[in-house]
């Protein structure tokens, strides 16, 4: 099964970008962040004609998380638990049958958290402990999972193309850093990494200053398996191709192959 993550940063203006890559890629399943649109409002039929399944998590204007599956999508389910109060649409979940047994897919829009040392930054963090908590929790199905998306955390210095210009930023901070190590300390392995040991490889590059021309870029996007459905990776890479194209997202997909 070919899964994969894209924060498209709003789906509709991204929609013909997306249908492209889709038709050229064919991944089974994706997740898909910063949708910027309401469950009703999301262009579930352009996706529909591709025979994609949809389950939408969405928000006005802002965040929003979506899965497209060629499967079936079961137990869907919006929101990390532990944040009733929390109305920003940033964690979509759901069961996706295979041919051998069953893959928990969760698309994940972490906080950004700037400026550092406001409650901007403080959510992030709580976000990202309310994350370890479920990832935890779904341990205890012994399955295999997959936790995919912008998860806001560039994890060391060898995934940015110049550490000292993002040493205040919050994506970068110890803290940040600390927080994703924590999911992973649970048994979570980042896939690209697992398929890639060589540094400076990027999932973000902003619009300004010329940063794709130059390859001024960050990796962010993350696809974090669980000890079964590591166990059943086969390949993992980043489209960075896609970033060069008309009207581009400032991510680029993602994309891992499980044998499930």
């Amino acid at each position: 099964m070919k899964i994969a993550t894209w924060n498209v940063n709003s789906v509709k203006a991204r929609l013909e970008a997306a249908t492209a890559w889709l038709k050229e890629a064919v991944p089974d399943v994706v997740c898909l962040q910063e949708i910027k649109c309401t469950d009703d409002t999301f262009p579930a039929a352009a996706f529909e004609e591709l025979g994609y399944n949809c389950a939408v998590h969405g928000q006005k204007t802002y965040n929003g998380v979506a899965i497209l599956s060629k499967r079936p999508l079961e137990d869907v389910t919006p929101r990390l638990p532990g944040g009733e109060a929390d109305e920003h649409a940033r964690y979509l979940e759901a069961l996706v049958p295979g041919d051998k047994s069953v893959l928990r897919v969760a698309s994940v829009y972490a906080p950004n958290g700037n400026p550092v040392g406001t409650e901007k930054f403080a959510y992030k963090l709580a976000w990202l402990e309310r994350l370890r908590r479920r990832a935890a929790a779904l341990l205890a199905f012994e399955e295999p999972a997959a936790l995919m998306g912008d998860y806001n955390v560039i994890p060391t210095p060898e995934d940015c193309h110049d550490p000292v210009a993002w040493a205040q930023d919050a994506l970068f901070q110890p803290e940040s850093r600390a927080a994703l190590r924590r999911v992973e300390n649970l048994g979570y392995q980042d896939a690209f990494r697992a398929c890639n040991a060589q540094p400076y490889q990027y999932t973000f590059w902003d619009y300004q200053a010329g940063a794709w021309q130059k390859d001024h870029g960050i990796r962010i996007d993350h696809i974090l398996l669980s000890p079964q459905a590591l166990d059943r990776l086969t390949a993992c890479a980043i489209d960075k191709r896609v970033r060069g194209r008309d009207k581009p997202s400032d991510h680029v997909p993602v994309w891992c192959e499980v044998s499930v």
